[in-house]
C-alpha cells in the first residue's frame, strides 16, 4: 500500500506466501483420497492422483506441467539460432561495401590488388572472415565493422558460458578483455584444483573476492558455482548440437577470430572440459529444433536452451513420477521465474495439502511401511458418510428419533458429538479432552463447537451386528464396490460414535470369508477370484453372536450373487457355478442356525437378476427376514435404516 495526500493505493502482495491466506482445507483432499482408497488405490497413490488433478477450482500438478510444456514449445517455435550468423553476415557485407567504395577512390596499383582480393572472397562468411584476418583495411569504417565482428564473436562465446557477458562487454576496452581473460585463467586453475581435490574454501573465497562481479548468481561455495556454470555450458553444447553441420563448421572457423586471438577459445575449451569432468550428468547431449522467426545470438540461444532444460526439470518435478519423488522437490523459485507467481502459489497450495495430509495425522505408515488412512482420517470419513446418510434418513418416520436422544432419557454413560437441536447436558471431560487434542494438532481457539460432546440419554437395547459384505469380483465389475465400502464405513462410524454399547463384526466373503477391520476393508482392492462363499460368512457370524450372548443379534447381508462356494469338512473350498445343491444346502443350514440364535436378518440385494431375487426371497421367508433391493446410491441409507429398525425392536 502507498499513500499520497491522504489517498491510498493497494497492490498485489509479492513477498512470498500470502500471510492472510486461510489455512488449507483438508476436507476435500480427505474425501478424494478416501474415495480412491476405497476404489483400490494405495493411500499414497490416491493422494498423488488428487494433487495431480488439484482441488476444485484450483490448479493441479498436471495443469502446471502442461503450462511448463507449452512454455517450452513456445520458446522453441518462435526462435532460431541464426541470429549471430546473420549479424556477422551483415557486418561483413557493410565492411566489404565500405572498403570497395574506398578502393574505388584510390588509384594506386595496390588498391587494384586489394580489389581483386575483395572480389574473390569465399562465399562462406566464416571463410571470408578468416581470409580477411590479416587484411590491411583502407577504409576506417570498414575496419571498424570488421573489429565489431571479432568483438561480437568474443562476447557471444563468453555469453554462452556467462549469462549477461555480451552486454557487459559491449564497447569494452582492451583492459576489460584482459580482465576477463584473467578471470578465465583463474577459474580454470580453481576448477583444476577442485578436480584434483587440492582446493580449499579459501581458494573459492579468494576467487570470488577478485572476480565476483562476473557471477550475479552469487554462489556460496564451489559446488554452487559448478552447478550454475555446468548448466550454462551444457546448454551451450546442446545449442551446438542443434546447429546444422554447416553452421557448426562456420562457428568453429569463426571462433578463432573471437577478440582477434585464439586464446579465448583455448580457455573456454579448457573450461568446458573441466565442467564435463566435474558435472558429467548436467545434460551435455541432446539437441532441440529451433526454426522460428526470431533469430537469436549464441548467448541468447544458450539462454533459451538453458530455460528449456529448466522447464524440463520443472516438468519432471511436477510429474512426481520418479523414484523417491516428494512434493517438497518442487522448486518454487523456478516456478515463479519460469511460469509466474500464480503458478508458484498453486504449487505451494498443493505442497501445503500434501504436508497437511501427511503431518496432521490423516495418513500413517503400517507395519509394512505402506501409507494408509489413519484412524483420525477414518473417523472423518465415517463422519462425512454418516452425515450424508442421516440427511436422507431424517425424513423417514422414526429414524431421526432412533438416532437422537431426548433430555428425559436415561443416561447410558456414553457421549456423542453435539449437533444442532441437542438438549442433553455437556460431557465436560470429553469436551475439554477434544479441545486439548485439537489445539495440540492445529492450534486455534480454546473451545469450538466441534469439541463439544453431550451425554447420551437414550434408552436402548445393546446389539451385536454382523455385517456380511460380498467382495467377489462381480461387485467391483458392476460398480458396487464403492457403495459397499461407503456403507460399511458409515455403519461402523455410527456404532462407534452413537451406539458404543453395540458390537460390530465386519465379514467379507468371496471365495472364502474373513473378519476384516474397517481400515482393511476400506483399502481392499478387487481381486479376480471366483466364488461367493456365504456359507463361510454365516459360520463366522455365528461365532461372533455366541461371543455376545446378552446382545440382540442383527444380521445384515449385502450381496449381488447366489452362493457358489462352501467350506468342506477338511477346510478346503468347493466352488461350482451354477450353484451346487450342496452349496445352497450348507448356506441355508447355517442361516437357520443363525436364526436360532435370535438374529434378525436383512438381506440387501444388488442387481436385477431374477434368479438371485427368487433365491434371496426364499431365504428371507424361511427365517422371517427381509429383502431390500436399494439403488446403489441408497445402499448406505438402507443398511443404516435396517440396523436402526432391527435394534429398536424388542
Amino acid at each position: 500500500m502507498s499513500s499520497s495526500r491522504g489517498d491510498s493505493r493497494y497492490h498485489r502482495y509479492s513477498g512470498g506466501p500470502d500471510p492472510l491466506a486461510p489455512p488449507v482445507d483438508l476436507a476435500e483432499a480427505l474425501d478424494a483420497v478416501s474415495e480412491s482408497v476405497m476404489a483400490g488405490y494405495s493411500a499414497d497413490r490416491a493422494l498423488r492422483e488428487f494433487l495431480r488433478q488439484g482441488p476444485q477450482g484450483r490448479r493441479g500438478l498436471d495443469d502446471l506441467a502442461a503450462q511448463a510444456m507449452r512454455r517450452r514449445q513456445d520458446l522453441l517455435e518462435r526462435s532460431n539460432l541464426g541470429g549471430t550468423f546473420d549479424q556477422i553476415r551483415q557486418l561483413l557485407d557493410e565492411a566489404v561495401l565500405a572498403e570497395r567504395q574506398q578502393l574505388a577512390r584510390d588509384l594506386d596499383d595496390d588498391a587494384r590488388f586489394a580489389e581483386m582480393r575483395i572480389e574473390n572472397l569465399p562465399p562462406s562468411p566464416a571463410a571470408a572472415v578468416t581470409e580477411l584476418g590479416d587484411y590491411q583495411w583502407r577504409s576506417s569504417d570498414a575496419r571498424e565493422k570488421f573489429e565489431q565482428i571479432k568483438d561480437l564473436l568474443g562476447r557471444e562465446m563468453l555469453d554462452q558460458r556467462f549469462a549477461g557477458m555480451k552486454q557487459a562487454l559491449q564497447n569494452a576496452t582492451d583492459e576489460d578483455r584482459q580482465e576477463v581473460s584473467e578471470m578465465l585463467s583463474d577459474l580454470n586453475d580453481l576448477l583444476d584444483k577442485h578436480a584434483r581435490g587440492a582446493d580449499t574454501p579459501a581458494d573459492f573465497d579468494e576467487f570470488m573476492a577478485k572476480h565476483g562481479q562476473h557471477f550475479p548468481e552469487a554462489p556460496r561455495n564451489i559446488e554452487e558455482l559448478l552447478d550454475s556454470l555446468a548448466q550454462r555450458a551444457a546448454a551451450a553444447q546442446r545449442l551446438r548440437n542443434s546447429l546444422t553441420p554447416e553452421q557448426r563448421a562456420e562457428l568453429d572457423e569463426l571462433a578463432a577470430s573471437a577478440f582477434g586471438s585464439p586464446q579465448l577459445m583455448s580457455q573456454l575449451s579448457q573450461l568446458d572440459s573441466l565442467l564435463q569432468e566435474l558435472r558429467p550428468d548436467a545434460g551435455w547431449g541432446g539437441s532441440e529444433a529451433m526454426d522460428g522467426e526470431q533469430g537469436l545470438g549464441l548467448g541468447d540461444g544458450t539462454g533459451v536452451l538453458q530455460e528449456v532444460a529448466a522447464l524440463d526439470q520443472l516438468a519432471e518435478q511436477l510429474s512426481q513420477s520418479y523414484a523417491g519423488s516428494q512434493m517438497a522437490d518442487l522448486d518454487l523459485d523456478a516456478l515463479t521465474r519460469l511460469l509466474g507467481p500464480e503458478a508458484a502459489d498453486a504449487a505451494r497450495h498443493l505442497q501445503d495439502l500434501d504436508a497437511g495430509m501427511r503431518q496432521r495425522d490423516m495418513l500413517h505408515k503400517d507395519a509394512d511401511g505402506d501409507l494408509r488412512l489413519s484412524p483420525r482420517a477414518m473417523r472423518e470419513l465415517g463422519k462425512t458418510l454418516l452425515r450424508d446418510i442421516t440427511r436422507s434418513l431424517s425424513g423417514r418416520d422414526g429414524s431421526r428419533q432412533a438416532m437422537r436422544a431426548g433430555l428425559a432419557g436415561e443416561a447410558t454413560g456414553a457421549s456423542k458429538q453435539w449437533a444442532f437441536g441437542d438438549t442433553e447436558p455437556w460431557d465436560v471431560s470429553r469436551t475439554m479432552t477434544n479441545a486439548a487434542l485439537r489445539r495440540a494438532v492445529d492450534g486455534g481457539p480454546v473451545l469450538v463447537m466441534d469439541d463439544v460432546e453431550v451425554q447420551e440419554t437414550q434408552e436402548r437395547t445393546h446389539a451385536a451386528v454382523a455385517l456380511l459384505v460380498d467382495t467377489s469380483f462381480s461387485m467391483a465389475m458392476d460398480g458396487r464396490w464403492l457403495p459397499m465400502k461407503r456403507t460399511a464405513v458409515a455403519l461402523h462410524h455410527l456404532i462407534q460414535t452413537r451406539f458404543r454399547g453395540d458390537q460390530l463384526d465386519l465379514i467379507a466373503f468371496a471365495r472364502r470369508a474373513e473378519r476384516m477391520p474397517i481400515e482393511t476393508l476400506t483399502s481392499l482392492a478387487p481381486e479376480w477370484d471366483k466364488g461367493t462363499n456365504l456359507h463361510h460368512a454365516l459360520l463366522l457370524a455365528q461365532e461372533f453372536f455366541r461371543k455376545h450372548p446378552a446382545a440382540q443379534p442383527v444380521l445384515l447381508i449385502v450381496t449381488d450373487g447366489e452362493p457358489t462356494a462352501h467350506i468342506e469338512p477338511d477346510g478346503e473350498v468347493a466352488f461350482a457355478y451354477p450353484p451346487h445343491p450342496l452349496t445352497v444346502a450348507y448356506s441355508v443350514r447355517e442361516l437357520d442356525a443363525v436364526t436360532r440364535l435370535g438374529a434378525r436378518t436383512t438381506i440387501y440385494r444388488l442387481g436385477e437378476d431374477p434368479s438371485l431375487e427368487r433365491f434371496l426371497n426364499q431365504l428371507a421367508d424361511r427365517v422371517g427376514g427381509t429383502v431390500v433391493a436399494p439403488e446403489l446410491d441408497d445402499l448406505g441409507v438402507a443398511v443404516v435404516d435396517g440396523y436402526l429398525s432391527n435394534r429398536a425392536r424388542r
